[in-house]
Formats: structure tokens, C-alpha cells, sequence
């Protein structure tokens, strides 16, 4: 499969391999070092999440800039500008009906758009007006993680819905000229593949400018935080089976990966499969990629967004 992945890529792509470092989290290896405050992530919900997912637990919003309100947002959006922020993620804790409330913030995100940053939104389950406004606004990507598992919605993210709420989702960000990047977690099922491969099926069948794929990361104070480590051989089968269903679609694997033994294996397996960005790479895998002949780039913006 790896080897059947990595001719399609062959075919299709440059051997080019971006190297993505946005300054929410420090990059400092002997190859490169990322600069503070360049591409930043604000959270319309503090804290807060009705849904409290057992892989998160809102310990991923606690790392974000808070903009909760009105006044919240502008602070935070005056800072990035007078900062020399090149761009924004904006994200936040879901509603019980697994949509991020975004309504209330339009005007907001339409005029940091005009500032002239680079505005990726993540909106969970998303609702067709809100993705009219968006498209108004004029956002540059749309990120939403894909659920392939009926079982996972309701044990891991505590949400009354089926795949085919996410299916919806995808098809109305389409259908309304949004550039979408979804996202697969690789283990979100307590550490074991679950619907991996189900939801690949569906972002084949509606379509997507991006793909990205990460692992879970057991992290400290959830109820995933000693769930096994997921293992490289299955995020290495993701990738592939992504490129196979998808030969002409940009692959990244994302920032979210595990520490330990099982990183280095994964990411080496993503350049061999052929890739077109890995967040935060160790020098191994840098090293490796220029070995098998890959120009290596960097930026500090989202995987999600081209060199």
C-alpha cells in the first residue's frame, strides 16, 4: 500500500515537502527556528466546551487566545495586527449540537480578514448561513474534523449525531464556495482505528483543496490521557489510503502527533508515502526527506496552507 501511495505521489506532485512551524507552539531544532507571533489561534469560547470530547477536555482551547466577546476579539485582533501577525485561527469550543458559535463574531472575522491576514476558521459541524457568511467575509479555509464512526460521535465527542452530519457539512461548505480542509484523527477511538477509512470516503466523495491527517495525543487531565499510544504502521495506513482515494489531493500530517518512539516512525512513513507538508518535524525526518531527494521549505502558517 505505502509503495502503491507513493507512486501516485510520484505521479502527481513535485518531491517538494513544506515544512509548517505557525508560532503557536515553539519550533527550535539546528535545522530552523520559528519566530514568535506570526500565525496565532484565538478561541470565541474561552475555555468552554458543551461537548467536553474525552480526547480534549478543552485542554486544546486552553492554549488559545481568548474572544469570547466583542471586546475580547478586537483586543486580540488589535494585537495580532500591531504584532506583524502574517495570519489566525479562529476555533472555540462546540455547542451541544456540535457547531462552534461563530454567528455573533461576522462582522469581527470580516475585518480582520480586511487587515490583510490569512483566516482559517474551524466550525465543527457547520450550518449553511454560517458558511454564507463566512464566504462573505472572505475566509481563506474552513478546518472541521471528520468523524467516520457513528460510535465515536457518541462516546468520544458525547454528541447526538451520525457520519452523515459531517458528510452535510462538507457537501454545504461546497456547495457554498468555501475552501475546505478536513481532518482525520488517526486512534480517535480510544487509541484504536475506527472509522479512519469510512471518513476518508466520504471527503473523497465531497471533495476537499486540502486534506490533513494527525494522531491522537493522549494528553494529561483527559480521559484519554492513558489510552495507547496509536501506532505509526496505522497513521502510515491512513496516509497511503488517503493518496490512493485521493491521488490528487495535498496531504499533510498536522501538528497533533504523539511524543515518543512511534513519531519518528510515522513521519518517515509520510515522506515515503509523499506528502506534501508535516507540522514541527523532527530533524530526523528533515534529514531523511532531503536524502530521498525532497526539497524541503518552510513556513509558519498552518499546515493547511500552502508555501
Amino acid at each position: 500500500m505505502i509503495e502503491q501511495a507513493s507512486r501516485l505521489s510520484r505521479q502527481h506532485f513535485p518531491r517538494n515537502l513544506t515544512v509548517s512551524v505557525p508560532s503557536q507552539k515553539h519550533y527550535d531544532t539546528e535545522i530552523y527556528q520559528n519566530r514568535r507571533k506570526t500565525f496565532m489561534t484565538m478561541s470565541v469560547t474561552g475555555s468552554h466546551c458543551s461537548l467536553m470530547c474525552d480526547h480534549c477536555g478543552t485542554k486544546v482551547l486552553e492554549t488559545m487566545t481568548i474572544a469570547n466577546s466583542a471586546a475580547r476579539f478586537q483586543k486580540a485582533a488589535d494585537h495580532l495586527v500591531m504584532s506583524g501577525a502574517q495570519g489566525v485561527l479562529i476555533s472555540g469550543g462546540c455547542l451541544e449540537d456540535g457547531s462552534v458559535p461563530l454567528e455573533r463574531f461576522m462582522d469581527d472575522i470580516r475585518r480582520l480578514k480586511s487587515q490583510g491576514l490569512t483566516v482559517l476558521v474551524h466550525t465543527g459541524l457547520v450550518k449553511r448561513p454560517v458558511a454564507r457568511a463566512l464566504k462573505s467575509a472572505g475566509v481563506d479555509q474552513i478546518l472541521l474534523d471528520i468523524i467516520g464512526d457513528d460510535e465515536t460521535i457518541r462516546q468520544v465527542y458525547h454528541l447526538n449525531k451520525t457520519t452523515e452530519a459531517y458528510r452535510e457539512s462538507l457537501a454545504i461548505l461546497r456547495q457554498e464556495g468555501l475552501r475546505a480542509v478536513p481532518h482525520v484523527i488517526v486512534g480517535l477511538h480510544f487509541g484504536q482505528l475506527l472509522g479512519e477509512f469510512h471518513a476518508l470516503e466520504m471527503i473523497r466523495d465531497e471533495g476537499c483543496h486540502q486534506l490533513v491527517i494527525v494522531a491522537l495525543m493522549p494528553l494529561p487531565g483527559t480521559k484519554m490521557a492513558d489510552v495507547p499510544t496509536v501506532l505509526a504502521q496505522d497513521v502510515g495506513r491512513v496516509i497511503a489510503s488517503a493518496r490512493i482515494m485521493m491521488p490528487t489531493t495535498p496531504v499533510s500530517l498536522g501538528c497533533a502527533k504523539p511524543v515518543g518512539p512511534e513519531k519518528p516512525k510515522m513521519e518517515i512513513m509520510a515522506v515515503d508515502v509523499g506528502v506534501q507538508n508535516i507540522a514541527y518535524p523532527l530533524s530526523e525526518t528533515i534529514r531523511y526527506a532531503k536524502a530521498c531527494g525532497y526539497t524541503v521549505q518552510y513556513h509558519e502558517k498552518c499546515c493547511s496552507l500552502p508555501a
